[in-house]
Parts: C-alpha cells; structure tokens; sequence
C-alpha cells in the first residue's frame, strides 16, 4: 500500500470515529476547538458555507468532519476499496465486503467511482438527523441497485444478505441460511401492493410508514451505517 493510500486510509478511520462522537453527543465543545485550532488554514470557508446550508451539521461539525476526510487524504476523495477496508474493520466477524459495495454506489451518486466530502457528508446528514420520509427515500435508493427507479425481489435480497453476511455468525448464533430469503419474501409481499413484481417508491414509502415491523427492520440498516 503506498503512503498516500495508508494516510488515506487512517485519515477516513479518524472520519469515521469523529462520525460516531457526533452520533453518541460525545464531542464536546471544547474538542470542537482543539480540532479547529489545528486545521483552520485547511479549510475552505465558501464550501463550508454552502455544505452547512445544504445538511444537518453546523459549521464547526463541518469543519471537524473536514479535517478526518481531507486533511489526512490530500486527494479528497475515498476510492471503492479503502471503503470496503473500513467496513471489515468495525465488523471483524463478518463479511463486508459486499454491503460496504452497494453503499459506497449509493453515496457515490454521480457514478465516478469515488466518494468526495460533499458526498458522503450530505448522505451522512440525511441518515443521521433527516426526516423518516428522507431517511426513507435514501434507502430506497441503496435498495435499488440498477437504478432504474424500482426495487425488485432480486435486489432486496442482494442488500439483505449482504447485511447478514456483514454482521457475522456471532450477531445471529441460531441464523438459519434460508433466513434472509424469508425475510425478503414476507417484506416484499407487503411493499409490492399491485403484486406486478416490483416496488414503487411510493409503495415502499407507504409500506414503511404503515407498517411498524418494516420501520423496525430498516433500524438495522441505519445501525451498520
């Protein structure tokens, strides 16, 4: 691994746990100013600005979040595979591999094969304090792997499984291999109301939103996130 890809590497790890300090409330406000007193030359304040319009986040979250993605990977951008290498460290005894590979495409919105700050951070403020319905139409996009606007059978069993996969045998001692596809069976014959063989984004909207046990099984998506 080259220089650059082992900073880029550490520097997106540092990402991620400053990402989990902003979910637990534990960054405080005065490790907010320690981080903006070392990195202040590396922002760019216009960018910010925009970025603390558009998301969630307040400008010194921004800047603290900017600081782990940007400062310690000068590309500014993360590639497929350091993705999938951060993903198989916070889930050591399972498979990553192939959820954090339907996620990474679902952040890399423009289809180039990287991930920039500005993408990941605006996924990452609509999954961590978005509305249920923008909560719900993102995940309706990682659901839909050909993005062609529906979901079929074949791909909600495709991100299922890779959840399973990734949370490993120590999560689920008793799971049964055929798990997965039951669970897919009962959840898609609720979402598909007009029985054609696809889900809707209004379908899936609705059918998560009536439904409390649909709800509860997406809380597991947004819990490996």
């Amino acid at each position: 691994m080259s220089g650059c890809s082992k900073r880029c590497k550490l520097g997106f790890v540092k990402f991620a746990q400053t990402i989990f300090k902003l979910i637990t409330g534990t960054l405080s406000k005065d490790k907010i100013e320690d981080e903006l007193e070392m990195t202040m030359v590396c922002h760019r304040p216009e960018g910010l600005e925009q970025l603390e319009a558009q998301t969630n986040f307040t400008k010194r979250e921004l800047q603290v979040l900017y600081r782990g993605f940007k400062n310690e990977c000068p590309s500014g951008v993360v590639n497929e595979e350091t993705f999938k290498q951060i993903y198989a460290q916070f889930f050591p005894h399972g498979d990553a591999s192939t959820y954090a590979h339907y996620l990474f495409h679902a952040f890399d919105t423009t289809q180039t094969g990287s991930v920039k700050f500005e993408d990941f951070v605006t996924a990452l403020s609509i999954l961590l304090r978005g509305t249920v319905h923008e909560k719900l139409r993102w995940t309706f996009n990682l659901y839909d792997i050909n993005k062609d606007g529906y979901i079929n059978k074949e791909e909600m069993m495709d991100i299922v499984k890779a959840i399973y996969d990734m949370m490993g045998k120590y999560t689920y001692p008793v799971l049964r291999e055929d798990t997965p596809r039951q669970h897919v069976d009962v959840f898609f014959q609720k979402m598909d109301k007009n029985k054609d063989g696809i889900v809707t984004l209004d379908e899936f909207l609705e059918s998560c939103q009536e439904d409390d046990n649909i709800m509860r099984s997406l809380q597991l998506f947004q819990n490996v996130m």
